[in-house]
């Protein structure tokens, strides 16, 4: 059984997360304004504006707060991606000095805050118009004691810290609504909506719950496309590749490396065995998210009598993958709620937990895969019955 690994995989963990994200509300944050620039599809600003929080209607503030709080959610490394800064870069490069002067003046600076909009429009890619929505708050970090107290008055940190986000903005079609002054419907106009963000980011990190201006947190709604260009251009940073691709490379490392010897066992195994990594992750309650190593992955290949040569030629290709001895996310490349067969016309979904429940078979030469079904079958949602007669099966 593979042991469970743990590093920081990602520069902030969920508790940290979860603490900046509960002050993503009007009584909690000390955001006095909220930014906004509205982009139409033509990548053209038709509308640039800053709006005081304290003069805002309560719900209307509650609304800015939840989208900039959708940036804090998802999963860690699938849809919240540390974002790593060189010393150079930290030390002179435009895209750090652009984002320290946007946190240093709080988004105050008119023409700070255009250099930033202008980068973003140059390289996000959204069919349709969207909304960048930022905002800057003052966090005085409480004292928290090893035992989990916190201490309101003992703050020794300072956090201050942008929020961005990047919303498609829909437009509705007119259709009747109810007008209850006249107690009937009529036919209402075409609004435009703001939708839940694709694109965002908090810089600088909350790491060890204290500043660190040498990593972001960047969030991606999208697990397919990472939108490289975006990061490119804003952070000038490699990032890692989308959660459906490292799904797919895992993938196609097995087949790879073990052609004959991939068999349905040897991937129920591995798939097993991350499973189990993952629920004993969860229970265990640590915040860092969950990371393996190759030489786990290895093992896991040997336990099941994956040959030497393949686990050799696995080592390799691994590492061409994924890059030299690098940790992986269990969460990225398995799906850990189902196990999926497919053939040309046939796909079964089977619970992680019951996949001894199929197996694979060469009967008169034709190759099946054998599902145990003892009760309660259905087809189309009609229980069936199976005859109950035995047949040799050579």
């Amino acid at each position: 059984m593979i042991g469970i690994m743990r590093e920081r995989g990602i520069c902030m963990n969920t508790k940290e997360i979860g603490e900046i994200r509960r002050r993503q509300r009007r009584d909690r944050s000390n955001m006095t304004a909220i930014y906004g620039c509205y982009v139409n599809d033509n990548q053209e600003i038709i509308s640039e504006f800053k709006q005081s929080i304290g003069l805002m209607p309560e719900n209307e503030a509650e609304k800015y707060f939840a989208v900039l709080r959708r940036t804090l959610g998802g999963t860690l490394a699938k849809n919240l991606i540390d974002i790593t800064f060189k010393t150079s870069q930290v030390a002179d490069s435009p895209e750090h000095k652009l984002l320290m002067s946007l946190r240093q003046d709080g988004l105050g600076q008119d023409e700070v805050r255009l250099s930033f909009y202008k980068k973003v429009i140059e390289s996000v890619s959204l069919e349709g118009s969207y909304l960048i929505l930022m905002g800057c708050d003052t966090y005085d970090v409480p004292f928290k004691s090893k035992d989990g107290d916190t201490f309101q008055d003992g703050s020794e940190e300072t956090y201050r810290y942008l929020l961005c986000a990047i919303c498609p903005v829909k437009q509705t079609k007119a259709n009747l609504h109810y007008v209850p002054e006249e107690k009937q419907f009529h036919d209402g106009n075409m609004a435009n909506i703001v939708s839940a963000p694709v694109l965002g980011f908090l810089f600088p990190a909350f790491d060890h719950r204290a500043t660190n201006i040498y990593n972001a947190l960047y969030y991606c709604k999208d697990v397919k496309d990472n939108h490289e260009a975006f990061v490119q251009a804003v952070f000038n940073t490699p990032v890692a590749k989308p959660a459906h691709e490292q799904k797919q490379s895992f993938q196609a490392l097995l087949s790879r490396s073990l052609e004959e010897e991939c068999t349905m066992e040897v991937v129920q195994n591995v798939h097993n065995e991350l499973c189990q990594q993952i629920a004993m992750h969860k229970e265990s309650k640590i915040p860092d998210a969950l990371t393996v190593s190759k030489e786990q992955i290895k093992q896991a290949l040997q336990d099941c009598g994956v040959s030497e040569n393949r686990v050799a030629k696995f080592d390799i290709d691994y590492d061409e993958a994924f890059g030299f001895d690098a940790q992986i996310h269990p969460t990225n490349v398995i799906d850990h709620k189902k196990i999926e067969i497919k053939t040309p016309d046939v796909m079964i979904k089977v619970a992680p937990d019951r996949s001894d429940l199929i197996e694979t078979r060469v009967i008169g030469g034709v190759k099946y895969i054998l599902i145990q079904a003892d009760e309660n079958v259905e087809v189309n949602g009609v229980n069936i019955e199976i005859a109950d007669r035995e047949e040799t099966l050579v």
